[in-house]
């Protein structure tokens, strides 16, 4: 059984600076209305599918939290069960923690959201509100508008006549999209962090262009009463840029100002064998990239959203970090700021793309799902079994995405919690499992077997294949309601009232998180390099 530590005990550890891991046992909506500072999400829904990659070395110090539902114990009692052998459990949870007179903060990927603030103030990186874009706009200022997050995001929303650069790619394409040095860059994101770090990204590398931040993204422009595009995808062209010479020499001078390494294959292997010290092995190329071909073992991360939300990627403070790409510029950007958001030493894998690799996407060890036995349906056994009125679809999709499609009739759940959903199934139809993976609705299936009076059955290839086949998808933005959706900690535009309010909200809690970082005092901005 896993020991207790008090919110003191843990307070040194964090300052000692030596690895550590405080993993958090809530679902995302649950750990966003408070949690400790470098508390990282570790929800048990997705347990077995996370830790392991969390925690690549098993005697690596964890401390479990919840916020005092006893999440935190039922945690701790998987970590040991796996072979984890330091685990303790923090008592009282984030309450105690509070009680103790330590800050607690809101939000999701707080470190590096507090890191873009702190990258603002530090480089006084310039920015534009979206009036002076808008008239610049109209006056036909030669400027780009460059769009640094996901194309998912992007597609969401964006601002009109913005191109989608996400942040890892900025430095290293920015010959495509400018070669004058009279040309303006704006960057801009959804809210703050992206825009900050992306603009700050181009005037690091020493471009010779005036390069601003849009001030609050889309948020503050449609909070100025402009208008968002919507379903665009136009984006940077694929494969490498002309400019590569140029955007390797500005990435290599900032990875070296910033105390980035360089390793080999030969010398990760030595470190993967370090039985005391944790490593993990990210690849920051854009997925797709990553998905024609990879290093064994390394994860998909692209590099603008590492340092985006570091805490989806890696859990252990002090560890080492260790960045693959193709030609060494998008590491070096990534490894830089990470350095400075600090924590861990960070490394770019020369020839992490020489020899075998590996292709598809990355898929989480999880021999728990494995041992489950279940049979499967088709899509289009299914279309048979819905058109009958055969069927019961249980969907474990993030609730945002059920919300945007999902099976017709479909019921939304969280696995470890589909006991809630007894009421609804019934013993006269088979209950099919829909999963965006295969392990999560194994697990699931095993759960919905402890109470469902009917048979189980997952969905080969879950929505996503449904929907590739042809055949309909619903959609209902208010189901879940936004209070029910504790696994997604919702956007400011994901919710179904007071957006706006939501939005002013959301931006000024940004603002502020510079201030309540520094009563917090454990965040080494800056301190490494």
């Amino acid at each position: 059984m896993a020991s207790q530590i008090d919110a003191a005990t843990l307070k040194r550890l964090i300052q000692e600076g030596q690895e550590l891991a405080v993993l958090d046992a809530r679902e995302e909506g649950e750990f966003g209305r408070s949690h400790l500072f470098w508390a990282v999400p570790c929800p048990l829904s997705k347990m077995e599918m996370r830790a392991r990659t969390l925690l690549p070395r098993r005697d690596v110090p964890v401390v479990c939290v919840d916020g005092g539902e006893g999440y935190a114990a039922r945690l701790a009692a998987y970590l040991e069960g796996i072979g984890c052998t330091k685990v303790s459990v923090l008592t009282g949870g984030t309450p105690g923690w509070v009680a103790a007179g330590y800050v607690a903060f809101s939000g999701v990927n707080v470190p590096s959201k507090a890191f873009g603030e702190w990258v603002e103030h530090h480089y006084e990186t310039p920015s534009v509100d979206p009036g002076e874009l808008k008239a610049m706009m109209d006056a036909g200022t030669d400027m780009v508008v460059l769009d640094s997050r996901p194309i998912d995001e992007f597609r969401r929303m964006t601002i009109p006549t913005a191109v989608n650069v996400p942040g890892g790619e900025l430095v290293y394409r920015i010959g495509e999209f400018v070669t004058r040095p009279e040309t303006t860059v704006v960057v801009n994101c959804a809210g703050r962090t992206r825009s900050i770090l992306g603009a700050q990204s181009l005037r690091s590398a020493g471009i010779p262009n005036k390069v601003v931040a849009l001030r609050n993204g889309t948020m503050g422009w449609e909070l100025a009463g402009f208008a968002c595009d919507r379903g665009r995808d136009v984006r940077y062209p694929e494969g490498t840029p002309a400019g590569l010479d140029d955007a390797f020499a500005r990435a290599d001078r900032f990875a070296r100002r910033n105390g980035v390494q360089v390793t080999t294959r030969a010398e990760l292997e030595k470190m993967r064998g370090d039985a005391k010290r944790t490593t993990y092995v990210l690849d920051v190329r854009d997925p797709a990239e990553y998905a024609a071909g990879h290093l064994y073992g390394s994860r998909s991360a692209p590099g603008g959203q590492l340092v985006q939300a570091t805490d989806q990627w890696v859990a252990v403070r002090g560890a080492r970090i260790v960045l693959v790409d193709d030609t060494g510029v998008r590491a070096r950007m990534t490894g830089g700021w990470l350095r400075q958001l600090g924590g861990w030493d960070v490394y770019v894998l020369a020839d992490g793309l020489e020899g075998r690799l590996e292709e598809g996407f990355w898929k989480p060890d999880c021999p728990e799902a494995d041992a489950v036995k279940v049979p499967h349906v088709t899509v289009p056994e299914l279309a048979v079994l819905a058109g009958e009125g055969a069927a019961q679809v249980v969907d474990l999709a993030r609730s945002i995405d059920f919300r945007d499609g999902h099976i017709p009739g479909a019921m939304w759940g969280i696995r470890t919690r589909l006991d809630r959903l007894a009421g609804q199934i019934t013993g006269d139809r088979q209950v099919v499992v829909a999963a965006p993976e295969e392990a999560q609705a194994r697990l699931a299936a095993k759960e919905l077997l402890g109470f469902a009076r009917a048979p189980v059955k997952v969905l080969s290839g879950g929505t996503a294949a449904w929907k590739a086949a042809g055949f309909p998808l619903e959609a209902d933005r208010t189901v879940p309601a936004d209070a029910d959706c504790a696994d997604f900690y919702l956007r400011p535009y994901d919710r179904n009232s007071g957006i706006e309010e939501a939005m002013r909200e959301y931006l000024s809690w940004e603002i502020d998180l510079v201030h309540e970082v520094e009563k917090d005092g454990d965040a080494p901005f800056g301190l490494w390099v």
